[in-house]
């Protein structure tokens, strides 16, 4: 992937389950850097002094000090995203400028949407282009979970028929999907690419190739046809 600026966050909540699904999410986020994980609000206040902290993962309910009169003391305070378990803070919440308001248990799919707010806002700021985080992942479902896949880390998708085979290093999911959705689903991704009526490959991890096939992984795929000048002119970029 490409390198791209990070900024520094950190979490306060008194829940440790709730630090370690917060901080899981951010593994896959690349704009962020976690700097640190705390229990007790108080306990930040020397890294918020220490460090450029940009953005604050923040609970509410919290013993010693709640997470909205935490806010009001700080002179010059991060964005905050308020996690919380409670969802009657909203509005509390949004007139001290919060980011946004996540009521757990916090799907990835909105943690994502709230990550991409701070990053407009930080673009707008900054006059950088970042990119979208929502095209690096997306949600697949198969043994009745609902699986986060980093697009980066597809290596190849097969048909078969109703179902696809979507393979990663060291894993391989089944969903029922058609190719065909598949093909819709990934089209802003440049990096995946239609090779064959049963395969779709990430350029990224092709080993070597002819004009009849492509090694991924000692995998070796045919291509098509009808999809043979349009695969050579991608392969040669």
């Amino acid at each position: 992937m490409e390198e791209c600026e990070k900024y520094k966050c950190i979490i306060i909540d008194d829940e440790p389950i709730a630090i370690r699904v917060i901080s899981n999410y951010l593994k896959n986020i690349q704009q962020l850097e976690c700097v640190g994980e705390f229990t007790n609000a108080l306990e930040a206040l020397n890294i918020l002094h220490s460090k450029n902290v940009a953005l604050l993962f923040l609970d509410i309910q919290m013993p010693g000090i709640n997470g909205l009169d935490f806010i009001k003391t700080l002179i010059n305070p991060p964005k905050v995203i308020y996690t919380t378990a409670y969802r009657n803070y909203a509005v509390d919440a949004f007139e001290v400028n919060a980011i946004d308001y996540l009521v757990k248990p916090i799907p990835f799919e909105r943690f994502v949407k709230a990550i991409n707010k701070f990053l407009e806002q930080m673009e707008g700021l900054s006059g950088h282009k970042l990119k979208d985080e929502k095209t690096d992942h997306i949600i697949l479902k198969a043994d009745s979970k609902n699986h986060m896949v980093i697009i980066d880390e597809i290596l190849y998708i097969e048909s078969l028929d109703d179902y696809v085979k979507v393979y990663t290093r060291g894993n391989r999911l089944v969903c029922y999907s058609r190719l065909v959705e598949m093909e819709e689903l990934l089209k802003d991704y440049k990096n995946i690419l239609r090779i064959h009526r049963s395969f779709m490959i990430n350029i990224r991890h092709v080993k070597s190739f002819t004009h009849f096939n492509v090694v991924i992984e000692e995998k070796e795929l045919p291509i098509g046809r009808k999809y043979k000048e349009h695969v050579i002119s991608r392969l040669q970029e």
